[in-house]
């Protein structure tokens, strides 16, 4: 057996990359008897803090204390812990994830602690977002493979449900006895209820088109909110706004948008009702910079959302409503929406009771950055001689992209139709390429084919620019083709930093 002397094994303890702790730890406070310097770094304690003030075990370090209490049974029942997930505050309040390995000996109402203590926050946060990645693609899967078989079927149920709807409205016009009229309403009424059941099917599926525009999003919340005005007076329900000053426009549907809103704020309202007879409802908005986002969120007091059912309430048709008061469509109609503008919805328990639902759009009409993205928002330099070609009919439009480009170190060449793009890509090798989608002569869809089979890999350089397409053939043509685009009207901003990104 190696035996180390006493200085060795203080060499080993001061430079070892590991905390660790050797303490009593008593029900409310604890001693410290040794902690090497890892660890006071670990809990941002300076390196000359005296050791009688360095207490990572002591109940304010622990976020919940019921934890502690937990965590210090455990170990007198069981003398040790093995890679035990603690969730605990550095002194400047932050919250870190520690994993702790530690051997305990009862000393009356205190334990002996050992202890080795790792800092496990970054690798936390990477499962969390592993976790929220996976569930999000398979949220996305189920929408996908279910809305392939409602739109056919919502076809098929339009049909019928037109012919019930005309066929009552006939009857009701007749003189009929009273038992007969009810039954008539009844029948309506019913009819009418399955055809907005439909109409919701048909959003789900993607199968009704939208329209586009720059819209401001906290006139979306204002216009929505005043929707609710009188439901929200007779329900008892407070409505507080925090709207960001100066939110740049978003390029969304804002009655698709506005159909997300309602939708969370009715189920809101509903939910406060249902567990308090009223509440305060707290709408807030805010930008994102770093991710070129805008972000809305909507906040209840009332029973919020459990663990066990936030996996599960953007699924189509799971509701916790009672039969006859929801149909399990409407958040899955408000995931998909958010999904098809490139952003993101979801929900998170609010601190103090209550759920928040948080929907997240980009500001230029594309997709969210992930965190990876905005974290490398710094591009690299654009390499010298690189060649950009502008085609675009609007002459003033191509100057500016155009002059835009060069000011990021491209050398920008300019078309204003595809006849003349072709002789320049015939003369000239592009690294990127910036095509107004509808043309005189050539448009950009013909362009791309007459180029494609000589250049296989033209998508990768392409970038179209255009107005809305939303159910037109161009949605089809740049969905097949994989090229990038950006609606119109765009950010010069926003239009440079994919031609940037595209380089890569």
């Amino acid at each position: 057996m190696i035996r180390l002397s006493h200085a060795a094994f203080a060499e080993l303890f001061e430079g070892l990359q590991e905390g660790l702790y050797v303490g009593l730890v008593g029900p409310h406070r604890s001693t410290t008897l040794a902690a090497n310097p890892h660890l006071l770094a670990t809990f941002g304690w300076p390196s000359d803090t005296p050791q009688h003030r360095v207490r990572p075990l002591d109940a304010d370090r622990f976020v919940d204390e019921d934890a502690r209490a937990g965590f210090l049974e455990k170990l007198r029942a069981e003398g040790a812990v093995r890679d035990q997930l603690l969730r605990l505050r550095r002194v400047d309040g932050t919250a870190i994830w520690i994993e702790v390995t530690a051997r305990a000996t009862p000393r009356d109402a205190e334990l002996r602690i050992e202890a080795l203590m790792r800092d496990v926050t970054d690798r936390q946060r990477l499962q969390d977002q592993t976790r929220d990645l996976f569930q999000q693609l398979a949220q996305s899967e189920k929408l996908a493979a279910l809305g392939q078989s409602l739109s056919g079927v919502a076809h098929e149920l339009n049909n019928p449900l037109a012919t019930i709807l005309a066929c009552a409205e006939r009857l009701s016009s007749l003189r009929l006895d009273d038992a007969t009229q009810r039954d008539l309403a009844a029948i309506h009424n019913a009819a009418e209820r399955a055809a907005r059941i439909v109409r919701n099917l048909q959003t789900f599926a993607r199968k009704r088109h939208t329209t586009r525009s720059t819209v401001d999003l906290n006139q979306v919340v204002r216009d929505t909110l005043a929707l609710r005005t009188y439901a929200e007076r007779a329900g008892s329900i407070t409505t507080v706004e925090e709207l960001a000053d100066r939110l740049p426009p978003v390029f969304v549907d804002p009655h698709q948008i506005q159909q997300i809103l309602l939708n969370l704020i009715v189920n809101a309202e509903q939910a406060m009702i249902d567990a308090n007879g009223g509440g305060t409802l707290l709408v807030r908005t805010w930008a994102d910079p770093d991710r070129d986002a805008v972000i809305v969120e909507v906040n209840d007091d009332g029973p919020g959302v459990p663990d066990e059912l936030r996996a599960k309430i953007f699924d189509p048709f799971f509701t916790t409503k009672p039969v006859g008061r929801g149909t399990g469509l409407g958040l899955s109609v408000a995931y998909a929406i958010a999904q098809e503008h490139g952003g993101a919805l979801d929900v998170r328990p609010r601190e103090g009771g209550g759920a928040s639902f948080r929907l997240e759009l980009p500001v230029s009409g594309l997709r969210l950055k992930t965190a990876e993205q905005a974290a490398t928002a710094d591009l690299p330099p654009v390499p010298r001689g690189t060649r950009a070609l502008v085609i675009e009919d609007e002459a003033a439009l191509g100057d500016a992209v155009a002059a835009a480009l060069a000011d990021e170190g491209f050398r920008p060449d300019r078309a204003s139709d595809g006849e003349e793009a072709l002789r320049r890509i015939r003369e000239c090798h592009y690294d990127v390429i910036i095509c107004d989608l509808k043309m005189p002569k050539i448009d950009g869809m013909s362009f791309f084919r007459m180029v494609s089979g000589r250049t296989p890999h033209i998508a990768r350089r392409l970038i179209f620019v255009t107005g809305d397409v939303a159910g037109t053939e161009a949605e089809r043509f740049l969905e097949e083709s994989g090229c990038r685009w950006v609606p119109k009207p765009f950010r010069l901003k926003d239009l440079v930093r994919l031609a940037r990104e595209t380089l890569r």
